[in-house]
């Protein structure tokens, strides 16, 4: 098990525990999230080391790497994902600048934004770490994926955006990680980082039963303030952030069912709602945040 003696962020060594909560999703296991109450950073205490945690992906309800549609809630995340795929080429774009570039996108899944950027004539690369998802992707979309390990091959300042939507929070070491995409992107180019928001109306309303903590295998849990600080430690410019408005529906839903809500849909529905309503006056507060980060 990983244990951080001190802050991951900060260095602090005044963290403590926030509570406790059940991985849902597979295991059933109970993990803890940590504060930090110098930066305000949230993170998981002790979870299983990088050749140890691929079993709390093994599941075929994690739609990400199985695509699967079984159940109202993964229909519903398809639904979501069809509207956003859109929104999300109108976000590189226009942060780019451009209508045809390079880009690579980290953690690309079964691969429908990197076919969709493909298809609007972007050279992509995707890099994923699950087989099942790469294969899908290859076979599906045609597209040319690689494993994490080849991203140390790659020639510095090549890409004109870096994507990662929904996957900074998985990494072991996220200030390595981030380091790679700072020297694979084109001096000027923009990095898009997409990211549950620990400090969200949704969050702060389900608490330890939030859906988005979704340990173990989050193991950093970033708001607007914190992650300025990873960003600003990295070298970027945190330019702007945007809003995933079509997540807290999926994450309420899901946070529901942890509750063991009846019936779970009219609930999360009816909140989720006024989360985002909530959210279009505040996007600090909004379920999940784009941050554009831009190399200078």
């Amino acid at each position: 098990m990983v244990h951080h003696a001190v802050c991951p962020l900060c260095s602090s060594d005044k963290t403590g525990l926030l509570f406790a909560c059940t991985d849902h999703f597979v295991s059933r296991k109970e993990f803890t999230v940590f504060k930090c109450p110098d930066c305000g950073f949230l993170f998981t205490q002790d979870y299983p080391e990088q050749t140890e945690i691929g079993g709390y992906y093994e599941s075929e309800e994690y739609i990400s790497h199985s695509d699967t549609s079984k159940g109202f809630s993964n229909r519903l995340y398809q639904i979501a994902r069809s509207i956003m795929l859109g929104r999300k080429k109108v976000l590189v774009e226009k942060t780019t600048g451009l209508k045809k570039g390079k880009i690579l996108d980290i953690g690309s899944g079964t691969g429908y934004f990197a076919a969709t950027m493909k298809k609007t004539g972007w050279q992509v690369k995707g890099i994923e770490i699950n087989e099942k998802a790469k294969n899908f992707s290859i076979a599906n979309f045609g597209l040319e994926v690689d494993s994490p390990d080849k991203i140390a091959s790659y020639d510095s300042n090549s890409f004109d955006c870096i994507t990662l939507w929904h996957v900074l929070e998985h990494f072991h070491d996220p200030f390595k990680n981030i380091s790679e995409i700072y020297r694979l992107l084109k001096p000027g180019a923009v990095c898009l980082v997409a990211l549950p928001n620990c400090n969200s109306y949704d969050a702060n309303h389900y608490k330890r039963f939030w859906a988005a903590w979704d340990v173990p295998r989050h193991l950093w849990h970033f708001q607007p303030s914190t992650f300025r600080i990873f960003s600003e430690k990295s070298g970027f410019i945190l330019e702007n952030l945007n809003i995933l408005p079509l997540d807290v529906f999926y994450i309420s839903l899901l946070s529901e069912r942890y509750k063991g809500s009846s019936p779970a849909f009219f609930k999360s529905m009816s909140k989720a709602f006024i989360f985002a309503l909530r959210s279009v006056f505040n996007r600090n507060r909004s379920s999940s945040i784009i941050y554009i980060l831009r190399k200078l």
